[in-house]
């Protein structure tokens, strides 16, 4: 019999336990670490000079044409002159009513020095009203359902041929003028003029003298500060007080009050320069009187 012999690593070998050799976890040798790769640097560009803009030519602006005519348009020169408005004037100019050195004139034509300038025919008399409008009533453009002044003269009184000088808020009431003299319309609300106006205002608590002061002072709404006024208490009803302004921004008393801690009840203009609302009583109107008339047209520079 022949013996068994042994293989000389039989000692060594082991199984898993299924009939094979186990494999050993360790590592043999150690792994080298990965090195990352980065790509090589590239050589620094030379800074190139800045390229130079190509600028298209300006073309020079056009200074505007000045007319090189001699005088000036008739109907500016009419209003220059207080006869009527420029548009005024257009239409006293197409209905033949003026004369340049006793011919007709014609829309276009010009005035020089030294020409005659008349107005033919009958004109369109002037109309001067004091009228009272009441609270809801809109001065101008009326919104649907809304009534105007122009609405309500035609309607009450057929009066067809004035129309308002300036606004009054649809919740305020007063005195406001009525005309259909085109030239009063740029002296009467030109806020550089300084004309007054004077208000009589019912507010939601009684007023204190400091709240009249700073009134006068001028208040600061929405960083302007109004211009300088007079403020005058009413015994009688210690919510009430006279303000008299000379600009008219909008709403401006009723911003004047709230910025103060106040907010108006009621406001009502008493006075515009030298015409009082008097004893009229809302919607009613009353003509300018003689003197009334004069000292107003002479304080717009009218003639």
């Amino acid at each position: 019999m022949n013996p068994i012999r042994r293989r000389p690593d039989a000692n060594q070998r082991r199984t898993n336990g299924v009939g094979g050799p186990k494999r050993s976890t360790e590592r043999v040798g150690k792994s080298r670490p990965k090195s990352k790769k980065t790509a090589p640097k590239r050589p620094a560009r030379a800074k190139r000079p800045p390229k130079a803009l190509e600028v298209a030519p300006r073309t020079p602006k056009v200074a505007p044409t000045v007319s090189n005519l001699p005088g000036i348009r008739l109907n500016k020169y009419l209003a220059d002159q207080r006869v009527s408005s420029r548009r005024e004037a257009d239409v006293l100019i197409a209905t033949k009513k003026v004369l340049i050195n006793g011919k007709i004139a014609k829309i276009g034509d010009r005035v020089e020095e030294g020409d005659e300038v008349t107005l033919g025919g009958e004109t369109k008399s002037k109309r001067y009203l004091a009228y009272y409008k009441g609270r809801g009533i809109i001065t101008h453009s009326p919104a649907q359902g809304e009534v105007d002044i122009a609405t309500r003269l035609k309607k009450d009184y057929g009066i067809t041929d004035v129309s308002p000088v300036g606004r009054l808020d649809k919740d305020s009431e007063g005195l406001i003028i009525l005309s259909n003299d085109g030239r009063i319309t740029g002296p009467l609300l030109d806020p550089e003029a300084d004309h007054e106006k004077e208000y009589s205002v019912t507010v939601d608590k009684n007023v204190t003298p400091a709240f009249l002061k700073l009134l006068e002072l001028g208040v600061v709404i929405e960083g302007y500060r109004t211009k300088p006024a007079k403020a005058v208490g009413t015994p009688k009803n210690l919510k009430r007080f006279n303000l008299t302004i000379t600009e008219g921004k909008k709403h401006q008393i009723r911003r004047m009050c709230a910025a103060l801690g106040y907010q108006v009840e009621s406001l009502k203009r008493v006075r515009v320069m030298n015409v009082e609302l008097g004893a009229l009583k809302p919607n009613q109107f009353r003509k300018l009187g003689d003197n009334e008339l004069k000292l107003f047209l002479a304080e717009l520079g009218i003639n």
